[in-house]
């Protein structure tokens, strides 16, 4: 009965929030407007991210005890939240957000009482431990996951889809191993919903579209990260291996990696915007946004799911690892030549199929 109320609860006051930030957002201008890159109709309030943190804020300070990591926690994602609202707002220099992400990053550390020291058995030989390593590792993890959820934030719903999937996958596993913090996934995930139905104008919510904005999808990138840092170097909450972790974040960690990649080999910076991510090859085919969404859950989903069915059967960390770094080539390789790819796909397959 009482995970009913906390997950009402959530759902209930992000969709609330919804309605309550909106006039706000709409009043003093934080809205997306279209671009070159930006497809869609008018402004749209980007307040998706807002609301969801409120959301998430008000379900904790009622259903959790306030223990030392979880205040903590909030901190850093007020601070994020704070930064992503700012940057929507008036669009902030590169230096200044990594800046703003290593702060909240040696903040979390320091008050979660962890840091990613332990990489787990990668190579059959034994755990490798970072040792002091680990603290720069953690900042620029944090930072990449922070940066992996906002750089998939390109078509209605794909950030909320690929969040759920991960907080899923979180869930399932640190509910099987009796993490303590395992509630906060669902509140997440219940939290995430309202926010979802009005992005995608389903469920009565058309012509109401509103957008996560960098403070969502920051929020997101951080909480995943600080429960995937919990759950992998906690000695109490200790619930999977970090190899599992790549896994459960697979489609937004791989498509960062590989946009960064092609960028840099082009000659540009690896934070300049561009229309090469998985979601833009898959609308080159011909998919629609509706269907690129479904398609991208999908395989994030399929991914998740391995690492998860690795993790419950005990299937070496090493052999796991190989395997995502093979289907992260393979990914990269498509991305690198996404024109031709797109090409060969729309003229070899999908014409083929239609005719």
């Amino acid at each position: 009965m009482w995970i009913f109320m906390v997950i009402f609860f959530a759902f209930l006051a992000s969709y609330c929030s919804i309605f309550m930030i909106k006039p706000v957002a709409e009043r003093f201008g934080l809205v997306d407007v279209p671009c070159s890159r930006k497809k869609h109709v008018g402004a749209i309030p980007l307040i998706g991210g807002v609301s969801i943190f409120v959301a998430v804020l008000a379900s904790i300070i009622v259903f959790l005890p306030l223990e030392k990591k979880l205040i903590v926690y909030l901190i850093c994602a007020a601070a994020i939240v704070l930064l992503g609202v700012i940057d929507d707002y008036r669009q902030l220099g590169v230096k200044i957000r990594l800046g703003v992400q290593a702060l909240v990053a040696l903040i979390m550390m320091w008050g979660s009482d962890a840091y990613i020291h332990n990489l787990g058995n990668l190579f059959g030989f034994g755990s490798i431990d970072l040792g002091l390593l680990g603290i720069p590792f953690t900042v620029i993890a944090v930072i990449a996951a922070i940066n992996a959820f906002n750089m998939i934030d390109g078509i209605d719903g794909l950030a909320g889809a690929m969040s759920i999937t991960t907080f899923a996958a979180i869930l399932i596993l640190m509910g099987v191993n009796g993490g303590q913090l395992s509630v906060l996934p669902l509140i997440i995930i219940a939290t995430i919903v309202p926010y979802l139905a009005f992005n995608l104008g389903v469920l009565g919510h058309r012509n109401k579209k509103i957008f996560m904005g960098d403070a969502g999808s920051m929020f997101i990138g951080l909480s995943v990260i600080w429960l995937l840092m919990i759950a992998t170097q906690s000695e109490v909450d200790n619930a999977f291996s970090p190899v599992t972790a790549l896994w459960i974040i697979a489609i937004p960690l791989m498509d960062m990696m590989a946009i960064i990649i092609r960028r840099v080999k082009k000659g540009h910076s690896p934070f300049k915007a561009d229309r090469d991510h998985l979601h833009h090859v898959f609308m080159r085919i011909g998919f629609s946004s509706r269907k690129a969404l479904i398609t991208i859950s999908m395989l994030a989903v399929f991914l998740a799911s391995i690492g998860i069915v690795g993790e419950l059967i005990g299937i070496p960390h090493w052999f796991m690892l190989v395997l995502f770094i093979g289907i992260f080539v393979a990914y990269s390789a498509c991305i690198q030549h996404a024109w031709k790819v797109a090409r060969f796909l729309r003229k070899h397959v999908f014409i083929k199929k239609q005719n």
